[in-house]
């Protein structure tokens, strides 16, 4: 099992929200909370979690797990799993009172690439210190790629 590509898709994970955003702009961009605010006060996940978003993952997840050579359903459950990780992420930083788009170093990257690791662990026959190397890998790759996009446009801020 190439651990590269397994760190490649993670990343398609991550980045194909953003791409599809790009490419459709505000079609299919309501947020997936729909404005509701909890009984703090703040948004469920807040406005930049969309089913736009979710459904970019699963199909760039779905297609380039199969091109990576994976079996049919490692792509998928990459992708679906990649963005409960992602929505976790949100869902905590909103509790937190940070605002949409803000950085909280870990909490952005660890589940959104620990729990589809874990669900792939047994089916792939990942080890705990590869499953954790991958983890610290994603993290370090998105920074640096995120650090990129944001050089080139791409991104509204640099993390």
């Amino acid at each position: 099992m190439d651990e590269i590509l397994l760190l490649v898709l993670l990343l398609i994970a991550n980045g194909s929200p953003i791409i599809a955003q790009i490419i459709l702009r505000d079609r299919g961009g309501a947020a997936l909370d729909r404005g509701r605010r909890l009984a703090d006060g703040r948004a469920v996940f807040g406005p930049s979690k969309t089913l736009r978003g979710v459904l970019a993952a699963l199909l760039a997840t779905t297609l380039a797990g199969l091109a990576l050579g994976y079996p049919w359903h490692i792509g998928p459950l990459i992708g679906a799993f990649a963005m409960i990780g992602d929505l976790f992420s949100s869902f905590i930083k909103r509790r937190l009172g940070m605002p949409s788009g803000s950085m909280a170093l870990g909490l952005d990257h660890v589940p959104e690439s620990l729990l589809p690791l874990l669900v792939c662990r047994p089916l792939l026959g990942l080890s705990w210190g590869q499953t954790l190397t991958l983890t610290a890998g994603f993290m370090i790759a998105n920074l640096l790629l995120s650090r990129l996009m944001f050089r080139f446009g791409l991104r509204q801020h640099p993390y």
